[in-house]
């Protein structure tokens, strides 16, 4: 049984706790990380130890290390733990998000709260400090994915233009690390995920089932990027794939993945608009 090391982060609950079951496969140890270590410390439910529990109920190992993705040093120190414990970093997750108060919305941005640029802090920013931390460990190695989960959100109006920003932002960032990782064996890659049936998503369409009750059909479970995810891991031919802005539920097709009820979730881009991949121009 071959050994592989991920990381998740973000995932006491909602994409970060499916990706994270979702990678819980046989002979993988999957660290885990978010601030909610009780219940309780979050209005939804969830915490980064339940997550952990479920993993290792899979047949995985689960570890699950309390971090502050806004705390660099925390952030630093979770990859050094990784490399003390292990010695080695298969995949990283950069899930961890935070979701503005009044980030649904529907106001122009300068009636909602300067809070909406926390998105860039835990969402944006944080996805570039662990990768920074993370790569010297995968290059050690020659060997690594690094997943930026990400949304249409980077291409359409979704939000507004902080939430907007940030996607776009993390888009690019897939693009110009692959170009740095090039030689090493490690492939980087955005994710674009359809709408989720997170405990978020889900208790809206519950509180304004008129409004979006009919929505529910067309969710994917927060383990359909994960089963994406480990796909992409196999696929000998990854390293083509670098760099690029992935749509989960097209690449879904491709590899013959199927969400968890055997269903194949839709790709949101003939209604919100598809990639726009990077030049592959390259200036030093």
């Amino acid at each position: 049984m071959t050994k592989r090391v991920c990381v998740v982060t973000g995932a006491s609950r909602g994409a970060g706790k499916g990706i994270a079951l979702a990678l819980a496969q046989p002979g993988s140890i999957v660290y885990v990380t978010g601030r909610s270590q009780n219940e309780g410390d979050s209005p939804l439910p969830g915490t980064i130890h339940e997550t952990a529990k479920l993993i290792t109920e899979r047949g995985a190992v689960g570890i699950a290390v309390a971090v502050d993705h806004s705390d660099d040093a925390q952030v630093k120190a979770l990859f050094e733990q990784v490399e003390a414990e292990q010695g080695q970093l298969d995949i990283l997750v950069n899930n961890a998000c935070t979701v503005p108060d009044g980030l649904v919305e529907a106001a122009p941005f300068w009636q909602k709260g300067l809070n909406q640029l926390d998105i860039m802090n835990v969402g944006m920013r944080s996805h570039y400090v662990s990768s920074y931390y993370a790569a010297p460990l995968m290059i050690k190695n020659k060997s690594g994915l690094v997943v930026h989960t990400s949304s249409a959100g980077g291409r359409c109006y979704m939000h507004g233009p902080a939430y907007g920003g940030g996607k776009a932002a993390v888009d690019k960032f897939a693009n110009d690390m692959a170009v740095d990782f090039r030689g090493f064996n490690v492939s980087c890659v955005s994710i674009w995920m359809g709408l989720l049936a997170t405990e978020r998503t889900l208790a809206l369409m519950d509180a304004e089932p008129e409004k979006y009750g009919s929505m529910k059909a067309m969710c994917e479970s927060p383990e359909f990027t994960g089963r994406v995810i480990n796909a992409l891991y196999a696929d000998k031919n990854l390293m083509q794939k670098s760099g690029r802005i992935l749509v989960a539920a097209e690449e879904a097709v491709a590899y013959g993945v199927t969400d968890i009820d055997g269903s194949q979730p839709p790709s949101p881009t003939g209604m919100l608009g598809s990639p726009a991949q990077a030049n592959p121009a390259v200036v030093e």
